[in-house]
């Protein structure tokens, strides 16, 4: 009987469901930068084991300029690029389906040399303005709208503007060969730690604008059927990036840790480019992002017009993502 019951219980054992095995981790090709600073924030994902602890695995793809990841994104080499949600805005104007989700609203500043005698925006008259991005970089299109309002004059004919590299920017301004220079938040960061004084910061033109201070820069983007048929992956990078930013935002210490990374020459470079991450980390909800997306998109589109925009008139539904479960 003994020997009965024990082949029962070995029978049943096997037709019993063994328990579901660990699902695997969902992989994601991410795209940045080699130097840009959202590899600190991918280094605590790595180091707090983030990407685990969220269901995915995270292949970081190295790429050495900007206009590499716009076409690793497009050729299907990364799944998940750093851009700009103007672009996802045009992209989607042109029947492409890429959305975007707000990674930081870090601004640049106008920073000015202080032996330059410029107190306002109007001591720019006649004087060159070193401009990082571009002719249609959002801060110098908002600046130029700003600059109507504060002197009656666009920016575009108040100063000289010279294009150029932002690392070139700050060398030429450090060496004095430019009175000013409009630059990305992290390169202010180190003009002002190295003496230069801000003039005027993007948030402050957004202020006189009217236009909501929560806009984001720069976010996350990737194609929309992409996330919707690999919901795992996106909610669990998404996931990991927030929690990162949480540390970031926290822990003095982990900035301790990053410091190699950062390339601090010194101890109020280091400050600066700490504490203006940290102003840069978004706390709206994707909701109000995408309302002062919809805001600015108008005075940005008056700016820069269909170079800027394509066939866009509006900022459409889709291009901010609201999350896979819609």
């Amino acid at each position: 009987m003994r020997r009965l019951i024990a082949g029962l219980a070995v029978l049943l054992s096997c037709l019993t469901p063994l328990p579901l095995l660990a699902a695997e981790p969902a992989d994601i090709r991410l795209g940045v930068l080699q130097y840009g600073t959202v590899n600190w924030e991918l280094d605590v994902i790595r180091h707090h084991g983030l990407d685990a602890v969220h269901g995915i695995h995270l292949e970081v793809v190295p790429l050495a300029l900007k206009d590499a990841a716009a076409v690793a994104v497009q050729g299907g080499a990364v799944d998940v690029i750093v851009s700009d949600w103007l672009w996802v805005a045009r992209q989607r104007g042109e029947g492409r389906d890429y959305t975007f989700y707000p990674y930081s609203r870090a601004e640049g500043s106008l920073m000015v040399r202080p032996d330059a005698g410029i107190a306002s925006l109007a001591d720019l008259a006649g004087k060159r303005l070193g401009v990082a991005g571009g002719a249609l970089d959002k801060s110098w299109l908002l600046l130029r709208a700003y600059s109507r309002r504060q002197t009656g004059r666009d920016a575009r004919d108040l100063v000289e503007p010279n294009f150029a590299a932002p690392p070139l920017l700050n060398q030429l301004m450090l060496q004095g060969q430019l009175p000013a220079v409009l630059n990305f938040w992290h390169y202010a960061a180190r003009l002002e730690a190295a003496g230069m004084r801000r003039l005027v910061s993007i948030d402050e033109v957004l202020a006189g604008l009217e236009l909501d201070r929560e806009l984001p820069m720069v976010g996350w983007v990737f194609k929309e059927a992409w996330a919707r048929a690999e919901p795992a992956a996106i909610d669990g990078f998404l996931k990991a990036s927030a929690e990162a930013k949480r540390i970031l935002a926290e822990s003095d210490a982990e900035w301790e840790r990053l410091r190699p990374l950062m390339k601090a020459e010194d101890e109020a470079t280091f400050r600066a480019l700490r504490d203006g991450f940290r102003a840069g980390i978004p706390t709206a909800a994707v909701a109000q992002a995408e309302a002062a997306a919809r805001q600015a998109f108008l005075v940005l589109a008056r700016e820069g017009g269909a170079p800027l925009v394509g066939n866009a008139a509006e900022l459409g539904d889709g291009v901010f993502w609201q999350g896979s479960g819609r």
